[in-house]
C-alpha cells in the first residue's frame, strides 16, 4: 500500500513508519527537512495530498497535550478538528481510499461504575478540551464517510508508551526521574496522583492494531485500542522502580497533580479483536523496559 502518515515526527509515528515499511507499504511523510506539516494549512495540505496520491492515509497528527488544552483549548480545537477537517477533505478530493483517524480514550471523559470496561457504545463525556475536540474531530471523520463516501476508520487510543516519548507524559516522566535520581545517589522522585487506572498498552502493539485497521476495520466504525487491563500510575511508579533495581521512595508534588483528573480509564478491545485478530505482543514489564532503556541513553548522551 501506499500510506500517507501525518505526525509522523511526534512519538507514535516512527514507530508506525517502522512498521509499515516492514510490511513493505511504500511510505509518504509530508513537511519540510525539519518534519513540519501545518494541518491547519488548508492549501498546503490539499497540495501534498494532490501531489503525493496516496492510496491510505494514517492521521495521527495532533494535538496531544491534555494539560496544556486548558491553558488554550481554542489552538488544540483549531488543529485537532480544523486540521482534521482540511485532512480528509484533501484526502476525498484526491481519490484516498481509506484514512484512519486516532482519536483518543480522553473522548469517554466522566465514566459511570457500570462501565468498569469502556466499550465504543459507552456515552462520550469528555471533561478537558483536548478530549472535546477528540470527540469533535471523530464526527467529522463520520459526516466524511456517511456524506462524501470517504472511507474512514476511527479509533480511541487508550494509554501507550514506549521509547521516545515525551517526558509530558507520566511513565517516561518517572522513568526520567528514577534515572536521574540513580544518577545522583538521591533516595526520592517526585510523582503525581497514585490512583488513577489506566489502561497501558506499548505503542509498538498499537501501531499493529493501527494497520490492521486499514485493512480490515469497518468504515465508519470506531474501536478501542487497548490492552483491557487496568493499572494505577502508583502501580506503574512502584514497577519501575522495581525493574531499576534502586530503592526510592515517592514523594507527592502537589505541582503534578492535576486539576481535574478521570480515575479511571480502562477500554474493552473485544470489537478490535474480532475485526483484526489483533492481541498484544508486549508485557507491561518489557514496555516499562523499553522506557527505562531510553531514559537511560538520553541521560548518557547529555
Amino acid at each position: 500500500m501506499k500510506a500517507l502518515v501525518t505526525g509522523a515526527t511526534g512519538f507514535v509515528g516512527p514507530h508506525l513508519l517502522a512498521h509499515l515499511q516492514q510490511c513493505d507499504d511504500e511510505v509518504i511523510v509530508p513537511g519540510d527537512a525539519h518534519g513540519s506539516f501545518d494541518i491547519t494549512d488548508r492549501a498546503a495540505v490539499s497540495a501534498v495530498f494532490d501531489a503525493e496520491r496516496p492510496e491510505v492515509v494514517y492521521h495521527l497528527a495532533a494535538w496531544s497535550d491534555v494539560g496544556a488544552s486548558w491553558r488554550d483549548p481554542t489552538a488544540c480545537l483549531r488543529v485537532n478538528v480544523e486540521g482534521t477537517a482540511n485532512v480528509l477533505d484533501a484526502a476525498r478530493a484526491c481519490g484516498v481510499r481509506r484514512v484512519l483517524v486516532v482519536g483518543s480514550s480522553e473522548e469517554y471523559g466522566r465514566i459511570d461504575d457500570e462501565h468498569p470496561r469502556l466499550r465504543e457504545d459507552a456515552p462520550l463525556r469528555p471533561i478537558t478540551p483536548y478530549g472535546a475536540s477528540k470527540v469533535a474531530a471523530s464526527f467529522v471523520a463520520l459526516q466524511a464517510w456517511v456524506g462524501a463516501g470517504l472511507e474512514t476508520v476511527r479509533v480511541r487510543a487508550f494509554s501507550h508508551t514506549g521509547a521516545g516519548q515525551s517526558e509530558r507524559f507520566v511513565v517516561p516522566a518517572l522513568a526520567h526521574r528514577i534515572v536521574a535520581a540513580e544518577r545522583a545517589h538521591a533516595t526520592t522522585i517526585s510523582a503525581g496522583a497514585r490512583e488513577p487506572v489506566r489502561d497501558l498498552s506499548d505503542v509498538r502493539d498499537v501501531v499493529r492494531a493501527y494497520r490492521l485497521l486499514i485493512e480490515r476495520g469497518e468504515p465508519g466504525e470506531t474501536y478501542n485500542v487497548c490492552r483491557g487491563t487496568g493499572v494505577s500510575i502508583g502501580e506503574i511508579a512502584d514497577r519501575l522502580i522495581a525493574r531499576a533495581g534502586g530503592r526510592l521512595d515517592i514523594v507527592v508534588d502537589a505541582a503534578l497533580l492535576r486539576t481535574v483528573e478521570v480515575p479511571r480509564l480502562v477500554g474493552d478491545p473485544t470489537k478490535l479483536i474480532e475485526a483484526t485478530g489483533w492481541s498484544p505482543r508486549h508485557t507491561l514489564d518489557e514496555t516499562l523496559d523499553a522506557v527505562l532503556a531510553y531514559a537511560r541513553a538520553r541521560a548518557q548522551g547529555s
